[in-house]
């Protein structure tokens, strides 16, 4: 497991080569998703491979979490391994990090019965912090995990989202 000095450690390394390199912190990242059987989905990025899918209810396979599982799931995580890594940097001990990732729907919209947005109405989460430090410096490390959470900013903030389809016909693979 990772402790709090090779955490801070870490965190400060990266800083520091952003701070004296900037061009390095501009990335493009990839993740490819393949569907290979019924609604059973692979998920690659160079170091992992999982499977995502939808419940028997819905006709899927079963076969992994679906969709707004790992939609949940990427918050949550996100916002826990920052508040353990802003707690390192800052010097605050940690004992216990869960946090809960609650979503309003109505699946209504998703299944095109009215207009209402297909997604989630509203997002909630509960953090639950184990610390014999004091309020406020743990307040401090979920203010600053809080801001600096990528995927929870990609949730507030409208990020532009663009399309390209490449269709392939049988005459064309002839």
């Amino acid at each position: 497991m990772s402790d709090p000095k090779t955490i801070k450690k870490a965190f400060e390394r990266n800083r520091k080569a952003v701070e004296l390199r900037p061009e390095i912190a501009q990335k493009i990242v990839s993740t490819n998703v393949r569907l290979v059987e019924g609604t059973t989905c692979e998920v690659v990025h160079p170091e992992w491979t999982f499977k995502a899918d939808i419940g028997k209810s819905e006709g899927g396979n079963d076969k992994g979490p679906g969709p707004g599982i790992l939609q949940r799931g990427a918050l949550g995580a996100c916002l826990a391994i920052g508040y353990i890594q802003q707690a390192a940097v800052l010097g605050v001990p940690i004992e216990h990090i869960e946090v809960n990732v609650e979503a309003k729907k109505d699946y209504s919209g998703r299944l095109g019965i009215n207009d209402r947005p297909p997604g989630s109405q509203e997002l909630k989460y509960n953090v639950q912090i184990e610390s014999p430090a004091s309020e406020d410096e743990i307040n401090k490390v979920i203010e600053e995990a809080d801001r600096l959470s990528p995927v929870l900013d990609d949730f507030k903030r409208a990020v532009p989202v663009t399309k390209k389809v490449t269709i392939v016909t049988e005459k064309a693979k002839n």
